[in-house]
């Protein structure tokens, strides 16, 4: 099942480019702060539609690779960030050489992957000091209205996982360092419902369901009075994880 749900976006990618946000430069940049000084090769695994790819392209001034298990959300990318190379594959399975880049990064996406053989086989691809970087956008649950929100669509497996604790990161990587940002996103009603709409869970389940989801959500932007072309701000949480290859 957990598979199904990590190859279900294709279907909906773009709704997941509409819906999604966009990750902060700050936070980008510090993902690859350790780099060596000339690094200039970075992978981003798990890509989707280059949410992350087109900051990496931006905070690393970086030869950036795209690799995602769904031709699908590939297409998507090109389109959105051309000229970036792109390849089928996960990061279990790289389609890199030994020792070929300089970082690995993954946006919403470590939560999919089995933590050890991902380690490892990263690990392979990278250059010794190289760096793995681990980033989420995250709803503020702290926030009445966000949490409900939340409770209607049902907490996603990157929610799960980082509510549980920290992620598990193995050899040849060493401790994990994190950092954490807190922004906000102005969002129309419309663009709420793209985004409940490319998470996996929505993208899989039955018709009853979706219209369950929406029409919950409906009756709660109802109740904060948000119509039409009507804006609210939608609190978001930032975390970032870095790691070195020993």
């Amino acid at each position: 099942m957990a598979d199904e749900l990590a190859r279900s976006f294709g279907a909906a990618a773009g709704r997941y480019e509409a819906g999604r946000p966009e990750y902060p430069f700050e936070a980008v940049a510090w993902m690859l702060e350790p780099m060596a000084d000339g690094a200039r090769r970075v992978a981003d695994v798990g890509a989707g539609t280059g949410k992350l790819t087109r900051a990496l392209v931006a905070a690393a001034e970086a030869e950036v690779v795209a690799i995602d298990p769904d031709p699908a959300m590939l297409a998507a990318l090109r389109e959105a960030v051309p000229g970036v190379p792109t390849f089928v594959g996960t990061a279990e399975e790289l389609p890199l050489p030994d020792a070929s880049v300089d970082a690995v990064v993954l946006g919403q996406a470590w939560h999919w992957v089995e933590p050890v053989a991902a380690s490892a086989e990263i690990g392979r691809a990278v250059r010794p000091g190289g760096v793995l970087g681990l980033i989420w956008n995250l709803r503020d649950e702290r926030v009445d209205w966000v949490r409900r929100l939340t409770d209607i669509m049902h907490g996603s497996n990157a929610e799960i996982m980082l509510a549980a604790g920290d992620p598990v990161v193995a050899e040849p990587f060493g401790a994990l360092a994190q950092e954490r940002w807190e922004w906000s996103r102005p969002m129309t009603r419309e663009l709420l419902h793209r985004m409940a709409a490319s998470r996996s869970a929505v993208i899989t389940a039955d018709d009853a369901e979706k219209a369950r989801i929406r029409r919950e959500m409906d009756a709660l932007f109802d109740e904060l009075g948000l119509h039409g072309d009507d804006v609210i701000e939608v609190p978001y949480v930032t975390r970032a994880f870095r790691a070195v290859r020993d």
